[in-house]
């Protein structure tokens, strides 16, 4: 037997032990994959198992995450911080070894995977990110940026509606350092494919306009080897190497089929494995010349200390550029963006103006973009609508060097999961933009930005009926309350142009969470503050207008309802009811303020309580009380002019004076 095939074997071995320990996972891929991953990781993945975090490493990612042991084998065995107890721990509470990939929980692991396709995704936005970064820093003479994403990929992910979304960008943005394996063996959970997956996967590709190396053997190493050559030929065409490999290889009764793909394969079965396989060690063993065979660290020490020197003579040779570079892989901001950002939103607090909150979007971009060149973003073919545009946007199609700006198409997920792997990669801050009912679309990669977490900046317009005659099908009701249920998600809706510039740097400066910024079509009215209001935004709830005398109700507001409840609380002051009005553009930040502040803002002594918001009640209930009210929309709307619709569902300062008044009432 070969070497080769023995260091591939280890990879089936230790893939069937740890799922057969957990009586749980997924054996079939890895050991189908086993002899890809061998080829690619100890002859062309330029790595440093010292350093997961090297800036220049290749990118690894596993779309086919319910293979997990193949990673975590490959990372175990190449030298990563996991131990062969990790792996012993495989899919048990807190270990390094999750039931799928999990980015920031394993060393070595680039991005969370296992909702199918998504790794694909997030292996563009790194592939993206790696031509963008080499067009901008690299020099004639040294390169900082040089380095594949190369991703694993099954069955399933090609299935994915989001795979068309963006291998299709991948091709037009010429990614010629993507290469994807294609791990094509004719299995997926409910049995062979043929009954439900028969496209021609490799046209498909070639239309995109990508490379394709076609039906190669996945268990040779030499054509594997030949593959990955062509596959690094092309400067300009992603690759899609396509494997013919047998799911659960070695497992004499179960190779090929379905049994090998989600469950133990059984303790007969594995001795039978290890018999077939000519493996001779007990479970979890690795002889030493196998370690030996797979050890990476001290090439990957010898490569990331040529680099550190190329490094060095370019922060000798470039030292604004490296400056300005190191900033942006830390994730740090500028030394002047809080004077900046200050500065900023006193200028819109003075020349208050009646805009809508997209508009304010790009006002806002206009102030904080010029600081960050690592800000990229883009809109799904609506640009004009998101108002996602502003004067120094450069098409990464027109300029990679300083392209700044990415037309996306009609393709909401696959944009979001795309940034999320700008995002992971470094160097970047990412923004996508759409509607807010078209947030549903994208739905899933949103999930992932905040799991991950990934800062990417997702905003969202025509936020409510307000956006008028389009109708149900585009007025968003319930998408507000359910990203608010999304955890480490920062929902913002704010109710003018001051309130947007604050949530827009909040979101550059929260590098721990996403955020996304929930904007009007129609336009709002500007609202006053004093400096302490103005600096009080960023806690998510602040009073905006407080009453002469003792406050007899509250009064809570998001987005375009603010201004009707700063009218509804003057015409109750005229009849002598004292109103607080509390502005909650963030309720998931308010609620995480200490007790003290909480008690300032909605103090538990005033029950009488009211919130508005053009969406629907349920999840206001909380925030107001059994005695409170909550006037929103708790159908799918209709499709009438804004005024009109906002007549029509009660969202008017005088049905809003009425329920405080009923409040009032009802508490006697």
């Amino acid at each position: 037997m070969t070497e080769r095939r023995m260091l591939a074997n280890a990879i089936r071995a230790l893939s069937m032990d740890a799922v057969q320990q957990a009586n749980s996972g997924h054996p079939g891929m890895p050991m189908g994959m086993a002899d890809i991953a061998e080829v690619l990781w100890n002859d062309y993945h330029q790595h440093n198992p010292a350093n997961p975090d090297w800036w220049d490493r290749d990118r690894f990612v596993l779309s086919n995450g319910h293979g997990s042991m193949l990673h975590y084998s490959l990372l175990h065995l190449s030298g990563y911080d996991l131990t062969i107890d990790d792996l012993k721990n495989f899919r048990q509470l807190h270990s390094k070894t999750a039931g799928h990939p999990e980015y920031g929980e394993t060393p070595g692991i680039e991005t969370t995977t296992g909702p199918l396709g998504q790794g694909i995704a997030n292996g563009v936005g790194m592939a993206l990110a790696e031509k963008l970064l080499s067009a901008r820093y690299n020099r004639e003479d040294n390169s900082l940026f040089d380095h594949y994403t190369w991703v694993f990929l099954g069955d399933g992910c090609l299935m994915e509606g989001i795979s068309h979304e963006v291998c299709s960008l991948a091709g037009t943005w010429q990614l010629g350092k993507l290469i994807c394996f294609y791990d094509d063996n004719n299995i997926s959970i409910d049995g062979e494919v043929d009954g439900w997956f028969t496209d021609d996967t490799p046209a498909r590709f070639r239309a995109y306009g990508w490379q394709v190396v076609e039906a190669v053997d996945g268990h040779d190493p030499a054509a594997i080897s030949a593959a990955i050559d062509q596959a690094r030929s092309s400067s300009d065409k992603p690759t899609l190497i396509c494997c013919k490999t047998i799911i659960g290889y070695g497992s004499p009764n179960k190779q090929g089929t379905a049994a090998t793909h989600g469950a133990p394969l059984g303790a007969d079965e594995i001795k039978a494995t290890r018999e077939q396989l000519g493996w001779q060690y007990p479970a979890f063993v690795i002889p030493e010349d196998i370690y030996s065979g797979w050890n990476a660290v001290e090439r990957g020490n010898q490569a990331e200390h040529a680099w550190q020197q190329r490094w060095q003579k370019y922060q000798d040779q470039h030292p604004e550029a490296a400056a300005e570079l190191k900033r942006r892989m830390q994730g740090e901001l500028p030394t002047d963006w809080i004077d900046t950002v200050t500065r900023a939103l006193q200028k819109l607090q003075s020349e208050a103006a009646n805009i809508a909150t997209r508009k304010a979007s790009q006002i806002s971009l206009e102030a904080l973009a010029p600081l960050l060149p690592e800000l990229i973003g883009g809109s799904a073919d609506l640009a004009g609508s998101n108002n996602t545009i502003w004067s120094g946007s450069i098409d990464v199609n027109s300029d990679s060097s300083k392209g700044n700006y990415i037309y996306f198409g009609v393709r909401e997920f696959g944009m979001t999961a795309i940034a999320n792997g700008l995002a992971l990669h470094g160097g970047f801050l990412p923004y996508v933009a759409t509607f807010l009912v078209f947030s549903d679309y994208a739905r899933n990669a949103v999930r992932m930005s905040a799991l991950l977490p990934a800062q990417v900046i997702h905003v969202y317009t025509h936020d409510s009926i307000g956006l008028g005659e389009d109708g149900p099908t585009h007025q968003p009701v319930e998408h507000l309350a359910s990203l608010r249920m999304i955890p480490n998600l920062m929902v913002w809706r704010p109710c003018d142009s001051v309130e947007t510039l604050a949530a827009w740097a909040d979101a550059a400066e929260n590098q721990l969470q996403p955020s996304a910024l929930i904007l009007s079509r129609q336009n709002l009215m500007p609202q006053t503050r004093d400096a302490q209001q103005l600096a009080d935004i960023k806690r998510g709830a602040y009073i905006l207008s407080e009453p002469e005398n003792n406050t007899a109700a509250i009064i809570i507001a998001t987005g375009s309802e603010v201004e009707l409840a700063i009218t509804a609380a003057e015409q109750l002051a005229d009849e002598g009811i004292a109103v607080r009005v509390v502005s909650m553009p963030n309720a998931e930040r308010f609620a995480s303020q200490s007790e003290e502040y909480r008690q300032q803002v909605l103090p538990d002594t005033v029950t009488a309580r009211v919130a508005i918001e053009a969406g629907v009640t349920g999840y206001w209930r909380a925030w107001v009380g059994t005695a409170g009210e909550v006037i929103g929309v708790d159908n799918f709307g209709a499709s009438a002019p804004a005024d009109i619709l906002f007549k029509h569902y009660g969202l008017t300062a005088d049905n809003l004076a009425t329920a405080v008044k009923t409040t009032l009432k009802k508490l006697g």
